[in-house]
């Protein structure tokens, strides 16, 4: 169960084993709203999507599944630097096509809007893996600490305002919009210590 809050920056912070959670994410709202931003988030950023070990792998084993989506510029990038770079922080995240901001691993549909070709396959039964676990999380950014702790931290992004207003609109908050990658990444006792920690702020 989650431990007593720790005050920082004037904004509680709670302490579930060794993860660190912003109160933001319990508190504040977001609902993806596709409509408006068609996934924008694929294609505009200045660095790919954070990887966790053991990710680059499960991509490989599964690219036979959704290549067939990619774009040749797209697998010319990951037939030249692979299935994941490491960014200028020394962080692994996946590959962008160059001189863009487009992740390599995104899919246009004929309206030009953007997915995750491998999620796009995942979900019609082809593959075993989704897609990296931090898209699964935004707008939630894990961080690991020098401690060993992991600090989970909600992320702000102007390409997401419309997302921020419908989840305010609709009354979701952000840890409740994404219940189920939250338990994919710590696990269903963590997700109830945080649904206790929402209640204590209330």
């Amino acid at each position: 169960m989650y431990r007593n809050e720790i005050i920082m920056k004037d904004y509680p912070i709670f302490q579930i084993d060794d993860i660190l959670v912003s109160s933001e994410i319990l508190t504040e709202f977001f609902a993806c709203d596709y409509e408006k931003c068609k996934g924008a988030c694929c294609i505009i950023g200045d660095s790919g999507a954070p990887m966790e070990e053991g990710e680059a792998e499960e991509i490989e084993k599964n690219y036979h599944h959704f290549s067939h989506l990619l774009t040749d510029e797209e697998k010319e990038v990951i037939d030249r630097d692979g299935f994941f770079v490491i960014d200028s922080d020394g962080d692994m995240v996946t590959p962008l096509v160059r001189d863009s901001q487009e992740c390599v691993y995104t899919w246009f549909d004929d309206n030009d809007s953007c997915f995750c070709a491998i999620e796009r396959c995942y979900c019609k039964g082809k593959g075993s893996f989704k897609k990296p676990i931090s898209c699964s999380l935004y707008p939630i950014r894990a961080s690991k600490l020098s401690n060993g702790m992991t600090a989970l931290n909600l992320h702000r992004w102007d390409l997401c305002k419309d997302a921020f207003a419908k989840g305010k609109k609709e009354g979701i908050h952000v840890y409740k919009f994404l219940r189920d990658p939250l338990i994919t990444a710590y696990g269903e006792e963590f997700y109830s210590a945080l649904e206790a920690a929402a209640s204590s702020l209330k």
